[in-house]
């Protein structure tokens, strides 16, 4: 049945809409009211007569150009493919006699823009139930490209409805946009939107980013008002921290959001599941420790990651590894004992990657101020050294694993894992010189007999190892052969080497003499 004529003649403005009210579209469709207005269409609630219910019919104003209208349909053929309880339903579409328009589901509430700003339970909600419906969209190749709250509606009984399909882009589509031109609100675009880069499904996660912080904090994280200038901000200027907007933001929210954020898309969730998983672990038991339990196949929390080694390459190159998992957070970093320290006391971490060797303090020397002052952190000892007397330190000191820095990725992911769980990780290599310390551990050798070992390793001999210790020189000698006797050394040069070797004379020290 053709669209009657009168609707049409008239062409814009008020006029269009004033005879639309009260007509009964193809026989089913009878309009009741208008709901909304914007450049390109107006939207009205009807009810479809034939199944007794309330519609929305979205008309395309007739003014707009064909690559407005080929987006239309393109909203269409996007909408077809998704039938989720937290994405609106398309029922009907009518393209006839110059009439465009889709028939959608009325969905009673309000837009997620009234809801601004949240309790963060309600940002957990909202959020869960929006990354699983992207989730369900990105699955059937089909990314929305314009997240934002005036997008979302919250129904009476806080169900999310994703609204607005009309940039949605599915895999077969062509695209209705020039080349380089950027489509989507621009406070909430991604970095690969503002530089009109190709997209893919983390630009949505991106945007859900940016929702979620607003929602958590009730300010956008860039709100610059010239529109370049925000542009720049999405590529080049990281978010402000939530909890400094708002301090009553669990922790583990706000590193949800942050990784959201990342402007690099592989430090990002990589699937919109992996951030609703995320958001569901938010209000777990942070201290869930079951040392029985293995590690879980699928994470059930975001882990909060710190990483503190003086070798700037290797830190980096592991932090961008490590924020690629979905599960981790790489929430600070540091290049020496001082600074591990005061950034690990500032940002908590659930797992702290401390290396042994760094300017000012060691690892060994702040190790046990971290485990005093921070007894929730689990410390996993990332190191190249692989002595007894380190390895026996650090786990005397409260280290919860130990792992060389030739371990693979994967056992050094496996491992953070393990060690929230409460596992003690020891790694390739480490596990057999700690049963053979253990086992020695009768015969090692106390403070004071390493400093002897160290000073007979310098190359002192007995008179000046007395004089340096302010010792009797019989006390020296009878110290010399205790030491002898617990390394099995026959003279004070083998002694010397097993020291080093076994780790209780470090080469460090045997510098600091010289």
């Amino acid at each position: 049945m053709r669209f009657p004529r009168p609707c049409y003649a008239l062409r814009t403005g008020r006029r269009f809409q004033n005879v639309m009210i009260g007509r009964t579209l193809r026989n089913r469709y009878q309009v009741q009211e208008l709901l909304g207005e914007g450049s390109t269409a107006t939207v009205y609630l009807a009810r479809d007569i034939r199944l007794n219910r309330l519609v929305a019919l979205k008309v395309l104003l007739p003014h707009v150009r064909d690559t407005v209208v080929k987006r239309f349909f393109q909203e269409a053929t996007a909408a077809a493919q998704l039938n989720h309880p937290n994405i609106m339903l398309l029922y009907d579409v009518i393209d006839d006699d110059g009439a465009n328009m889709l028939v959608v589901e009325y969905v009673e509430g309000s837009t997620l823009t009234e809801f601004v700003p949240a309790s963060p339970e309600d940002v957990v909600s909202f959020g869960r139930q929006i990354a699983q419906a992207l989730h369900f969209a990105h699955e059937r190749d089909i990314i929305h490209r314009d997240i934002k709250p005036a997008n979302i509606k919250v129904t009476p009984s806080r169900q999310i409805k994703i609204m607005d399909l009309g940039l949605a882009l599915p895999r077969e589509a062509k695209r209705v946009t020039a080349a380089g031109m950027i489509i989507g609100t621009p406070a909430y675009l991604s970095p690969e939107q503002a530089q009109a880069q190709p997209l893919d499904r983390r630009t949505d996660i991106y945007s859900l980013g940016i929702v979620l912080f607003e929602l958590a904090t009730g300010e956008l994280p860039f709100n610059k008002d010239d529109i370049p200038a925000l542009l720049l901000q999405h590529v080049k200027d990281p978010p402000p921290l939530p909890r400094s907007i708002n301090p009553n933001i669990p922790p583990a929210l706000e590193s949800v959001i942050l990784k959201a954020l990342e402007k690099n898309p592989s430090r990002r969730f990589q699937t919109a599941e992996a951030m609703a998983q995320a958001l569901e672990s938010v209000y777990l038991r942070e201290d869930r420790i079951v040392a029985t339990q293995p590690t879980p196949a699928v994470p059930t929390s975001m882990l909060r990651v710190m990483l503190a080694d003086d070798h700037t390459i290797l830190r980096k190159s592991l932090a961008s590894f490590l924020s690629e998992q979905d599960d981790l957070m790489i929430v600070g970093e540091a290049a020496d004992g001082n600074a591990a320290l005061s950034k690990a006391l500032e940002v908590q971490p659930d797992v702290l990657l401390l290396d042994l060797n760094m300017p000012h303090r060691s690892g060994l020397d702040v190790l046990p101020e971290l485990r005093a002052r921070l007894p929730m952190t689990k410390v996993l000892v990332l190191t190249g050294r692989d002595e007894e007397f380190y390895i026996m330190q650090a786990l005397r000191q409260g280290a919860h694993g130990y792992l060389l820095k030739s371990a693979s990725e994967t056992d050094l992911v496996d491992a953070i894992h393990k060690v929230m769980l409460g596992s003690m990780v020891l790694g390739t290599g480490v596990a057999e010189r700690v049963i053979t310390g253990a086992l020695q551990a009768g015969d090692a050798l106390n403070d004071k007999d390493r400093r002897l070992m160290l000073l007979v390793a310098a190359g002192l001999d007995n008179e000046q190892i007395a004089a340096r210790l302010g010792q009797p020189l019989m006390e020296v000698v009878e110290g010399l052969a205790r030491c002898m006797n617990r390394l099995g050394a026959r003279d004070r040069y083998s002694a010397a080497l097993a020291a080093i070797r076994r780790g209780y004379v470090l080469l460090d020290e045997l510098q600091a003499l010289s």
